[in-house]
Formats: C-alpha cells, sequence, structure tokens
C-alpha cells in the first residue's frame, strides 16, 4: 500500500540539506562583508544599480526581485540598519535572491577571504550580523 500521496503525510520532507545551509551561511557572511564595504563607501553603490539594471533588461532578473534590492540599497544613505535587515533577512526569498546577488565585484580576493575565515565557524546567525 504504497500509493500514499505527498498530501496525505503527516510529514513534510526538508529539501535542502547541510551543503546547501553552508552556502547559504557563506553567502549571509559575504553579503554581510559587502554591505559594510556598501556603507564606508557609497560612491560603490553606482556600479551596483548599473548591474542590477543590467540584469533585469536582460531578463536575468524579475521585477519583485528588481524592487526588493533597489529598495533596499536605496536605504543606504538614509537608513543603512534597513537595508541590512532586508538583505540579511533568513528567509527562503532572501537567500534564493542572495544566490544571485548585484553586489557582485565589490570585494577583492583578501577581502572575501578574511571575512569567510573570521566565520570559519559556522555559527554566524542573523543575529550576530545585525549586532
Amino acid at each position: 500500500m504504497r500509493s500514499r500521496h505527498k498530501k496525505d503525510r503527516p510529514y513534510q520532507i526538508k529539501k535542502t540539506g547541510i551543503k546547501d545551509e553552508n552556502i547559504d551561511r557563506q553567502i549571509l557572511v559575504l553579503h554581510k562583508a559587502m554591505l559594510d564595504k556598501l556603507c564606508a563607501q557609497p560612491a560603490l553603490l553606482e556600479s551596483v544599480l548599473l548591474t542590477l539594471e543590467s540584469r533585469k533588461e536582460q531578463g536575468r532578473l524579475g521585477h519583485g526581485a528588481y524592487l526588493t534590492w533597489y529598495c533596499a540599497l536605496e536605504q543606504l544613505t538614509t537608513s543603512p540598519e534597513k537595508m541590512y535587515q532586508a538583505l540579511l533577512e533568513d528567509s527562503s526569498r532572501m537567500r534564493k535572491l542572495r544566490r544571485q546577488t548585484p553586489l557582485v565585484g565589490l570585494l577583492t580576493e583578501q577581502e572575501r577571504q578574511q571575512a569567510l575565515m573570521a566565520d570559519a565557524l559556522g555559527q554566524t546567525s542573523i543575529q550576530t550580523l545585525l549586532g
């Protein structure tokens, strides 16, 4: 009697594994470092917005994702804590969006390695990053 349908199961199967969780944790740490650099050097925002516009025009970024990134990045000068909260949010939607980040090219390889090594134990949570 294996004809039981998914909707009849009394449980749900988690579709992400440990590897995905580790990748998402590394991406989160890198985004924290990129946002820190963006706050320290607001002139970098122009290149990020160009990347964002380019991806939208090429069809590589949907309208909802574009609005999420744009509205969050727009907070850089007026309310950076809102930008941090929005872009470092621990939700499946933001994890997906961070995997296709427009914040490319902001960190040097040394800065990237430094950010990853600082949190190499993998104990970083969103609360830790937001301080």
